[in-house]
């Protein structure tokens, strides 16, 4: 089972290996974090798939939204689990049912996502789990790209309003 403590070795060999990643509660709305997260994601060169039941037949950043990993067409080799703890059990049991059809080889529950039954039953099946990380904030840190992108949004300002 996943302990959190995560080796920067073993994070970047995943991010380097991964190229298609299936984005579990992607969301259209510009100001969400699975929103930046994919459209970083996006300008690191990795295509990120969104999958989103309520927005299915969409688009979110170019991309067409699916209902589930399973309507995504072709493999991936990462789902992201932008969902809550719960939700992620699921989404978990559909990646390792998908796992050897979609080459899903990593599941990445997102920041304060923790699953610990579900992440057994990933390893289990073979697969590498990571929970409570977010992959754009590990990519920054691990490959150096920890800037001010993204931050000087002018949404937050130490300056007042005139």
């Amino acid at each position: 089972m996943s302990n959190l403590v995560y080796d920067d070795d073993w994070l970047k060999i995943i991010l380097r290996d991964v190229r298609t990643i299936a984005m579990v509660g992607a969301s259209a709305k510009w100001n969400r974090p699975s929103n930046f997260a994919m459209k970083y994601l996006q300008g690191k060169g990795y295509r990120v798939i969104p999958v989103n039941p309520g927005l299915a037949g969409g688009e979110i950043l170019g991309e067409t939204v699916y209902a589930s990993l399973n309507d995504v067409p072709g493999p991936y080799q990462m789902v992201d689990i932008f969902r809550n703890s719960e939700a992620a059990g699921a989404i978990c049991d559909e990646a390792i049912s998908l796992k050897d059809e979609k080459q899903i080889s990593v599941v990445w529950m997102q920041l304060g996502v923790r699953n610990d039954e579900a992440a057994a039953r990933a390893e289990t099946a073979g697969m590498k789990v990571v929970m409570d990380r977010c992959p754009k904030i590990e990519y920054g840190r691990l490959f150096g790209e920890l800037s001010w992108a993204g931050i000087n949004s002018g949404i937050i300002s130490s300056k007042r309003l005139k």
